[in-house]
Formats: C-alpha cells, structure tokens, sequence
C-alpha cells in the first residue's frame, strides 16, 4: 500500500486520478441501467458534493473563480490554472455530441445503448447517454438538453435531442 500512495504523487498523478474518475463516471452511468443499486460511499471531496446534488436532482458543475473556466469531472484543483477555489454553477444544460458509440447487448440484457461524449456550452465534455431516441440514430453534432433520470444505481444525467424536449 505505501508503494502504491508513493506513485500517485509523482507527475502523473493528475492523469492517473483523471481516468479513475472517468472509469468511475462510466460505471456510473453504465451500471444505472443494467445492475443492482449499488452505494457511492467511497466518494469523497468534489465528486461527493457533484453526486449529493445529483441524488437531489440538481446538475452542476464548477466555475473556477480565478479563470472562469468551467470544469467537470469535479475537481479540488481547477486544471486550467491550479487554483483551488471553484464554485457551483448550474450549467445550460444545453451541448454538442462530440462522439458516439452504441454498445450493442442482447435484447434479454436490456438491449443496445449509446455512450456519447458531449461537448457543453460552457466549454466542458462529459460522458453520458443520448435517450428519447435508438441508439443508432445519434448523431456528431447533434444539440442536446440535459435531463436527470432515475437508474438502478440512482440519478444520472442524460442527454436527449432538442426537438424531443417539451
């Protein structure tokens, strides 16, 4: 154990606690459609704070108070400058599908699903879900809103086309 906390404090500890967090958001909204509730107690910091909101139904996001930049996944350190002084904002809710991969699963598994990285008007990515349409139909560029739903594993946050909104 001490010759694992010893590397996560060389130079590539920020990578290192980036792709935990992004495997972490992944199980997340994965296992929120496909497995068991499953507690979140190891969370701790900023992601605590992102999913007692979340559990709430508020989305947010944090705003560096020294750049004005928005940063998400949440963070005790704003990446762009290192400060440590970042607020909470309610974002637009509004973006852009960067990318786009559907994962295909047997029927009696729950059947295909997407995964999509949207870009957010205020500059952030986030992986998600694009509901309210087949997986196959989502589209780079396409403009999305953001809605809260309710998974197996708690809230999550997804994304649906504009033009299914009401």
């Amino acid at each position: 154990r001490v010759a694992q906390s010893t590397q996560r404090q060389g130079p590539l500890a920020g990578i290192a606690a980036t792709r935990r967090q992004a495997r972490r958001v992944a199980h997340h909204l994965i296992h929120s459609t496909t497995t068991k509730t499953k507690t979140m107690t190891s969370i701790l910091g900023a992601e605590a704070t992102y999913f007692t909101a979340l559990s709430a139904g508020n989305f947010i996001i944090q705003r560096c108070t020294a750049c004005s930049k928005h940063v998400f996944f949440p963070r005790e350190i704003c990446p762009h400058c290192r400060t440590t002084v970042l607020d909470w904002v309610q974002p637009t809710g509004t973006g852009t599908v960067y990318s786009t991969s559907t994962v295909r699963r047997k029927p009696e598994l729950g059947g295909d699903y997407d995964v999509s990285l949207v870009d957010l008007d205020e500059g952030v990515r986030m992986m998600t879900r694009i509901d309210g349409i087949p997986p196959t139909e989502v589209r780079i560029g396409m403009r999305v809103r953001a809605e809260i739903v309710e998974g197996k594993a708690g809230k999550t946050v997804v994304f649906r086309p504009l033009g299914e909104m009401a």
